[in-house]
């Protein structure tokens, strides 16, 4: 049984970036550039005042001092005015600063009659304004190779006057589940069955991690009829396959790969919930298979199937994790076994507390959980202890 980091390093390893594509600006949320990003442009492109008053020069700007106001300049086009000392240019919020001014008095610090102004204090130099590049500097790296783009992220690129990006592209995903035991929430299910729900949770896994779903499937307990649907699937960048993973007579998902050339790199980690995990490939295609019961897969597609989707889309290896913040528990945790256990729960107020049952079969206590905690193996933990938990929003 291959352990959990042995299995990520083998399937990192086989995943290599997609040729990258450019895009349009928007289009590239929550995606990843494939080379660093440097500022053409600095920010502010120019001396601009942060208030609406007055441009003045400092030295003849006194409380008590007259100055005469010359011409106005508002946020917008330059109109390339020029002061002299004890003259000033009435200026607003964003408006670049007048040749000959050196400090910014606000409105609200002067008194105005006609074409002259009182200032009400002194005014120090370099005042209320903002200074060409002192936000970004041309040159300034503004990205780095593999870090995810976000909203903040893309007025930053707008600023720029970019339109368009080069990015990593978006894996394509086929997603298969297996077992004659499973009836598709449209038709009855008959005794013994259970609805299918892993399709659509690993559906929304995969987009969420930024890839494209190009293929859903649901194929029963039949060789022939499962090598067919693999084969279509096999078009894909990544194939996941839901149960039949196991050592049971109808567990077909090896035998019918195989029949399709694929090779098989691993099979069973020691990870719970999850141990039943396969990880091979078939010409370009990734392929994992996931166990059966609804929270293993869960588990297993984050662990494993989310870090490879991400590297594939051009993410580096700092951002290939879930998020981790510190936590407490709020009760004893103990695992007596080999494996590490992933338990599902909630996490409020820097409290950890599991959530409902913890069996790989339990569904709503994963759905109502927004973290995991690694409890390593053969551990106990007492109530109030410091962990880390990984975030799962």
């Amino acid at each position: 049984m291959t352990s959990e980091e042995d299995a990520l390093a083998a399937i990192l390893a086989r995943s290599a970036p997609l040729p990258n594509e450019k895009t349009r600006l928007l289009d590239s949320l929550g995606r990843f550039v494939t080379h660093d990003l440097f500022a053409t442009r600095p920010l502010p492109a120019f001396d601009n005042s942060a208030m609406d008053g007055y441009a003045v020069q400092a030295k003849t700007s006194r409380a008590g001092t007259s100055l005469r106001v010359i011409g106005e300049q508002p946020a917008g086009c330059d109109r390339g005015l020029t002061m002299a000392e004890g003259e000033a240019v009435r200026i607003f919020t964003g408006a670049p600063i007048p040749a000959g001014a050196d400090a910014v008095i606000m409105q609200e610090d002067v008194t105005r009659e006609g074409d002259a102004i009182t200032a009400r204090c002194d005014v120090e130099p370099g005042e209320f304004i903002r200074r060409r590049g002192a936000d970004l500097a041309a040159g300034q790296k503004i990205l780095g190779r593999g870090e995810p783009i976000t909203p903040q992220i893309l007025a930053l690129l707008a600023s720029q006057g970019l339109v368009e990006i080069e990015i990593g592209r978006r894996p394509q995903v086929a997603i298969v589940s297996t077992g004659d035991e499973l009836a598709r929430p449209s038709i009855d299910p008959q005794p013994g069955q259970i609805y299918e729900s892993n399709a659509i949770m690993l559906e929304a896994l995969a987009l969420r991690a930024g890839s494209m779903v190009r293929l859903v499937e649901h194929s029963p307990d039949d060789l022939e009829r499962m090598k067919k649907i693999f084969l279509r699937a096999l078009e894909s960048d990544v194939l996941i396959v839901s149960g039949g993973v196991s050592v049971g007579e109808h567990d077909l998902v090896k035998p019918a790969l195989r029949a399709l050339g694929a090779e098989i790199d691993l099979w069973r980690v020691a990870i719970k919930p999850g141990k039943p995990f396969l990880f091979g490939r078939a010409s370009d295609c990734l392929i994992f298979g996931l166990p059966g019961n609804p929270v293993s897969a869960f588990v297993t597609f984050l662990r494993f199937v989310r870090p490879a989707l991400l590297k594939m889309s051009g993410a580096s290896e700092e951002n290939l994790s879930l998020r981790e913040v510190p936590a407490r528990i709020g009760s004893e945790i103990v695992n007596e076994g080999e494996r590490p256990h992933y338990l599902r729960g909630r996490m409020a107020d820097e409290l950890f507390i599991p959530t409902g049952r913890q069996e790989s079969h339990a569904l709503f206590g994963l759905s109502r959980a927004n973290a995991l905690l690694r409890v390593a193996p053969e551990t106990r933990l007492p109530a109030g202890a410091s962990v880390r938990v990984s975030l799962l929003d």
